[in-house]
């Protein structure tokens, strides 16, 4: 069992910047941040493997959204940037040791229970 634990939401104007993070109990596995805003269904926003060494992101957030990861620290970041109204959703962390799992959000072993982001514009 891998408890995870998001923290780092709140409200922000438009082009303003948070950074989530994620507090895991273990992490030798590959981690990603997914997204569900009200009404939609929870999407891929990005994804690391356990060494950090390969991302990937949704178009969406490409430029703007930086996933990294700290495992002394048993801990997962995104950095978010130039923040949009559309950006608003509950963040998750997800863990898994399939990678394909994660991407396409298909029998994900572990769940964080979410942050929410409220971006105003």
């Amino acid at each position: 069992q891998v408890l995870l634990v998001e923290s780092g939401g709140g409200l922000v104007q438009a082009g303003g910047s948070l950074r989530l993070s994620c507090a895991a109990s273990d992490s030798s596995y590959n981690m990603g941040w997914f997204r569900q805003a009200p009404g939609k269904e929870r999407e891929f926003v990005a994804i690391i493997t356990w060494s950090g060494g390969t991302t990937d992101y949704a178009d969406s957030v490409k430029g703007r959204f930086t996933i990294s990861r700290d495992n002394a620290k048993n801990t997962l970041y995104l950095q978010m940037n130039n923040l949009k109204p559309e950006d608003t959703a509950v963040y998750y962390c997800a863990a898994d040791e399939r990678l394909r799992s994660l991407r396409l959000i298909d029998g994900i072993d572990y769940w964080g229970k979410g942050t929410l982001v409220t971006v105003s514009s």
